[in-house]
């Protein structure tokens, strides 16, 4: 026969828990998303700086899951401009112009602050 005992309080492992289960470690990620976007718009390669300040954010929560996402808005004739900056594009007469990596060196870091600070809060739940 096998027999389990224990004493003490479970208060702690279910407050820890809840909060888990409330998502409360994900929920500050709006201050990641204003560093995202300030580093956006300063590696953003300028011209008239209407790309550059036109970079937003958006956090969103749906099926227990949280999310961080960010967004140019400037569009011209239909085509992304931060797209079309980061990757290359043809030109009218047939030419291509080289796309610079701007986004990834630029949001890595941010990324990498809000992974960190995400697990920190999971492990302190």
């Amino acid at each position: 026969m096998i027999s389990v005992s224990s004493s003490g309080s479970f208060s702690k492992t279910i407050q820890a828990l809840t909060k888990m289960k409330n998502g409360e470690p994900f929920k500050n990620l709006e201050p990641h998303g204003r560093r995202g976007v300030d580093a956006l718009s300063r590696s953003t390669p300028r011209d008239t700086g209407e790309t550059s300040d036109l970079w937003g954010y958006q956090t969103n929560y749906s099926n227990h899951k949280y999310s961080l996402s960010w967004f140019n808005t400037h569009n011209e004739d239909g085509v992304n401009v931060a797209v079309i900056l980061q990757y290359g594009h043809g030109t009218k007469n047939g030419g291509w112009v080289e796309g610079e990596d701007y986004i990834n060196p630029a949001i890595q870091p941010v990324m990498k602050a809000a992974i960190e600070d995400s697990w920190r809060q999971v492990r302190n739940a």
